[in-house]
């Protein structure tokens, strides 16, 4: 049994209540460990901690702050290979995945904001004829809460934890219940750069719980969350009359809008990564596929063929291409979805049926899934699945797809397959998406803002954005 601890003022801990949530291994469906079911106390014990580092830490040099971060990137990329096995082992990736992406991006959000904070630069206007000057001060907030999901890990709670800590603010932090052990890990490699103890608070537990315990405390003064739309409005209506400040990326359902003139070989291997990349388990997946009429009949035969290529199996084995879903209870949300878009009648025209893996008969494995549908308006097609399940449908003309894209309440990614430049310009002006990928997907620049419109949340990660996001403006007028 692996039991972790809460990371409080640089040293592990267990629950003030000493109760314990178990740990199951995705891959086989067996308990292996058991996490923190932390209480409100042990958030306080950890904003408490948070506070009494902030003094200090909002006045550390720039220089030293981004010393700490890279080494803190360093240290993790010495560590890849234990950091990729757990991650497995907790989430049901590939290994290869992991090792691949996972980690090493992790690795890459403490070093960008690392040399990121260095540039962060304030603004300053001479006011002409009134013999006076403006400039803006960025100041850390305080202590900052951030609450981190189940797809992605380390990757993404490093997404968040780095930029906080970089613009100086102390940060109260807590991973998925369901994939806490990077996190853990992270502990000690915080320690071994010389984070100064309180500066990160890792508390594990419930979201309903631990994560509520965050959201509510009166003096964390902002929260960044990744994770479902119901839960981003639940945490809306906690911070919002509280005028904390809120970054939410939450769900997204993305049209994948593919046109004949498109490089058509580049597309098809591209839509298939798209589509199945951690077992669908990113809300960048391209879940909707529109194709244009033309080519549909070729795409559909091409794609399926592709897809049953793809093998699923133990995340241990180098051929595996799609691990384990993250949960029994994942799983079967997603098979509930399969069955509605049976319902209505969808065809099914691959997959949709759950794999048992010799050894690992409890494992949580299910088969990539192609739905054709005939209209944009089925369950399938309007709610987020986040599984390896895709919808195929035809189109017959720009405003058609266009209005079809458009028509969910989600408004997180697009990608676009032409090598039309007008078509181009026209839709990415008109598609309502925080991202557009154009004859590419996953092609992701750090300095770039993160987010989605609509549904898929408040406010944008990433860059001198998510620098912006962890520092109060204040502006200064001087007459002279």
């Amino acid at each position: 049994m692996h039991t972790i601890q809460n990371y409080i003022n640089g040293q592990f801990e267990n629950p003030s209540n000493n109760e314990w949530l178990d740990n199951y291994c995705p891959a086989n469906g067996e308990i292996y460990g058991q996490i923190p079911n932390s209480s409100k106390d042990d958030v306080e014990r950890a904003y408490q901690a948070a506070e009494l580092a902030f003094p200090s830490w909002s006045k550390t040099t720039l220089d030293e702050r981004s010393r700490i971060l890279i080494k803190i990137s360093e240290l993790l990329e010495a560590n890849i290979q234990q950091f990729a096995e757990a991650e497995s082992k907790d989430n049901g990736k590939p290994v290869s995945l992991a090792k691949a992406i996972d980690i090493p991006r992790a690795a890459s959000n403490f070093r960008f904001f690392g040399n990121a904070i260095t540039q962060f630069a304030s603004e300053s206007h001479e006011s002409v004829g009134q013999d006076a000057i403006n400039y803006t001060l960025r100041q850390p907030i305080g202590i900052v809460g951030c609450i981190s999901p189940w797809n992605l890990p380390l990757y993404l709670f490093t997404w968040k934890i780095a930029p906080a800590i970089a613009a100086g603010n102390c940060v109260v932090a807590k991973p998925s219940e369901i994939t806490p052990i990077t996190a853990f890990l992270l502990g000690n490699i915080c320690n071994e750069a010389g984070l100064p103890k309180g500066v990160l608070n890792i508390v594990h537990g419930l979201g309903k719980i631990t994560g509520q315990a965050i959201v509510e405390h009166p003096y964390i003064k902002a929260i960044s969350f990744t994770g479902g739309t119901k839960t981003g409005a639940h945490i809306a209506k906690i911070a919002a009359p509280m005028f904390k400040k809120l970054s939410l990326e939450l769900g997204g359902k993305n049209p994948n809008i593919i046109f004949a003139d498109c490089d058509y070989k580049g597309m098809l291997e591209t839509t298939v990564r798209a589509s199945f990349s951690n077992q669908g388990q990113i809300c960048l997946c391209g879940s909707r596929i529109f194709v244009e009429a033309s080519i549909y009949k070729k795409f559909k035969t091409d794609f399926i063929a592709k897809v049953n290529q793809l093998k699923v199996g133990h995340p241990s084995s180098e051929a595996t291409q799609l691990g384990a879903l993250v949960s029994k209870q994942h799983l079967e949300k997603v098979l509930n979805y399969i069955d509605i878009a049976k319902k209505e009648n969808g065809n099914i025209l691959c997959g949709g049926n759950q794999v048992i893996i010799k050894d690992y008969e409890g494992g949580y494995y299910l088969e990539p899934t192609v739905i054709e549908i005939s209209t944009n308006d089925c369950k399938i097609n309007q709610e987020e699945v986040f599984g390896p399940v895709v919808t195929i449908m035809p189109f017959n003309t720009e405003n058609e797809v266009l209005h079809m894209a458009n028509a969910v309440r989600y408004g997180l990614s697009a990608t676009l397959w032409t090598s039309n430049l007008k078509r181009t310009m026209r839709l990415t002006n008109q598609l309502q998406a925080g991202i557009i990928w154009v004859n590419t997907w996953m092609l992701r620049d750090l300095r770039t803002p993160f987010g989605g419109i609509k549904a898929s949340g408040v406010g944008r990660e990433g860059g001198f954005e998510a620098l912006r996001f962890f520092t109060e403006a204040k502006n200064v007028c001087i007459k002279y």
